[in-house]
């Protein structure tokens, strides 16, 4: 088996089509249909399910998927790691982002080990929380950053960063009237969420905020991103929640950031790695990343903060 193999395989795993995978890959149809023939015949297992109108993976076919994704994850992170010492550096970190990690913060611990460590290269890589968990457990990753501290056996979840959780509101809207706006006032209109495949760790911890209101939520729309989201709020299609933070950072003229009134939620944001010793590398860039080194926004000071 050959990594093209793989590659072809989960091009058209993903696409669920021989020609669109095909053009993906920059082949044409009839060599891709002998590849997943051999790669098929190689295995000894089905691997899709054809038919004149579709394509579907087997059962074999989507566990195999996932071998092959780790399998050229690892690849890649070899080619990586190999270009990393050919261009000078003496020590690498790979750090897997989820949720959504507001940039300034990012941005200035990005800056700080650049100039504490500029010998070690941080390789950053944005995922779901899913695949973060994954990537942890089976080495493709260092260390991560997300909104959820329900990681499994074999990892630690520590909170590190605290965000006050806000209400997105459109620019003109009869809840601007309140200084601290009522959950119980946010719910009677429709919501923008996220999508909770993408920001699952997020819509954990917002989930246990809504959860305290009994009434039936409307939802407008669920989003992967927070610019969509704030972009849908601008239209008017709904409410929207996020952290003061993150709103800060895109600065839409057409919404304003609003505390929620008796209701203190602060996002928590956590450093996820393997149990066990840490190299003292991965020490020093764990102290960077402590609390004591983040100023928490308390809510009180989130009025000063609003976007007009």
């Amino acid at each position: 088996m050959e990594l093209r193999h793989l590659r072809c395989f989960i091009a058209v795993a993903e696409e669920l089509h021989f020609a669109r995978a095909a053009a993906r890959l920059h082949i044409e149809q009839s060599p891709l249909s002998r590849i997943i023939k051999e790669l098929e015949y190689r295995l000894g297992v089905q691997l899709f399910e054809r038919t004149t109108r579709s394509t579907r993976l087997t059962w074999a076919g989507k566990v195999f998927l996932e071998e092959a994704r780790r399998v050229l994850a690892v690849v890649d992170q070899a080619k990586a790691s190999v270009r990393s010492a050919a261009s000078g550096y003496r020590g690498q970190i790979r750090l897997a982002l989820s949720d959504g990690i507001p940039q300034g913060r990012l941005a200035s611990l990005l800056a700080r080990c650049r100039e504490e460590e500029p010998e070690v290269e941080i390789c950053l890589s944005e995922v779901t929380f899913r695949e973060q968990v994954r990537g942890l457990n089976d080495g493709l990753f260092d260390i991560g950053l997300a909104q959820s501290d329900e990681v499994g056996d074999g990892l630690v979840a520590e909170p590190v960063w605290f965000d006050p959780l806000v209400v997105a509101v459109p620019s003109r809207h009869p809840l601007l009237s309140y200084r601290r706006v009522p959950l119980e006032e946010v719910v009677r209109y429709p919501l923008v969420l996220c999508d909770p495949q993408v920001c699952e760790g997020f819509w954990h911890q917002l989930q246990r905020v809504l959860s305290s209101v009994n009434t039936k939520l409307t939802i407008a729309d669920r989003v992967p991103t927070l610019d969509l989201m704030m972009a849908l709020v601008a239209a008017g299609y709904g409410l929207g929640f996020s952290s003061l933070a993150r709103i800060t950072e895109l600065n839409n003229p057409g919404v304003v950031a609003r505390p929620l009134d008796g209701c203190a939620t602060m996002l928590t944001t956590y450093l996820v790695r393997r149990e066990g010793e840490t190299s003292k590398q991965m020490a020093r860039f764990i102290g960077r990343v402590s609390p004591t080194e983040n100023q928490m926004l308390l809510p009180d000071q989130t009025s000063q903060k609003e976007i007009a």
